[in-house]
C-alpha cells in the first residue's frame, strides 16, 4: 500500500513529531504551530479513505476531517511523541466515526443504503471476477473478530487501512520489526477474508 501520510517528506515529518513533543510538555506555541500541519495531513487521509468507499457516502471528507481534528485535540492523555504515534491516534477515531455514520445511514434508511469499500483498500485484487466490494460494517464485525483471536495483527489493520501508515511506520508504533508486521499484515488479510466469507457478505455489492 502507498504511505499516505509522506506529506511535504521527512523534513514535515521531523517537524511535527518535534511540535508533537514541544505541545505534550505545555508549549501553547507549538499547538499554533502544528495545527496547520495536522490538518493539512488530516485532509489528505480523509480523501484517502473515501477515495475508496463507493460514491452513495453521504459524510464528505471535510465533515470528517472536522470531526476527526475535535476528538483528538480534546484528548486529554495524549502522550503522542511522534508522527506515527499521532496519526495511530488518529485511526482508532476515524475507525469509530466512519462505523458510526455507516450505521446511522443504515438505520435511516431502514437496512437499506450500505458502506461499500473495495477490497483493494485491503491489499487484495479483483482476481477471479469476483465483486470487489464488502460492506464495512461487515468489515468491522470481521476485525473485532480478529482483535480477539490476535489484538496485534488487528491493530496492524487499523494503522494501515485506517490511519494509512506504511509497513515501516506501522512496525515503529508497534516496536516490532518491519518483517513482522509485513508478515502479520498478510496474515490478517487472509483471516479478515475468511471470516468475511464466512458472514456472506464479502462478495456481495
Amino acid at each position: 500500500m502507498e504511505d499516505l501520510l509522506e506529506g511535504k517528506g521527512k523534513a514535515q515529518a521531523h517537524e511535527i513529531t518535534q511540535l508533537l513533543k514541544d505541545w505534550d510538555a505545555g508549549n501553547g506555541n507549538a499547538l499554533k504551530a502544528l495545527m496547520p500541519l495536522i490538518f493539512e495531513d488530516l485532509q489528505r487521509l480523509a480523501r484517502a479513505r473515501f477515495a475508496r468507499e463507493n460514491n452513495s457516502h453521504t459524510l464528505q471528507p471535510t465533515a470528517l476531517v472536522n470531526e476527526l481534528y475535535l476528538r483528538l485535540m480534546g484528548e486529554k492523555d495524549r502522550g503522542w511523541q511522534n508522527r506515527a504515534q499521532f496519526f495511530a491516534a488518529a485511526a482508532d477515531r476515524m475507525r469509530q466515526i466512519l462505523i458510526d455514520h455507516a450505521r446511522k445511514k443504515l438505520s435511516s434508511k431502514r437496512g437499506g443504503d450500505r458502506t461499500l469499500i473495495p477490497l483493494e483498500a485491503m491489499g487484495e485484487d479483483n482476481a477471479g471476477g469476483k465483486n470487489n466490494q464488502v460492506d464495512l460494517l461487515a468489515l468491522d464485525e470481521a476485525l473485532t473478530r480478529l482483535e480477539a483471536y490476535d489484538t496485534r495483527m488487528a491493530r496492524i489493520v487499523v494503522l494501515r487501512y485506517f490511519a494509512g501508515l506504511s509497513v515501516e511506520e506501522t512496525a515503529e508504533v508497534l516496536k516490532i520489526s518491519s518483517r513482522t508486521a509485513k508478515r502479520e499484515w498478510a496474515m490478517a488479510r487472509t483471516m479478515l477474508r475468511h471470516e468475511l466469507d464466512t458472514m456472506g457478505e464479502g462478495n456481495e455489492a
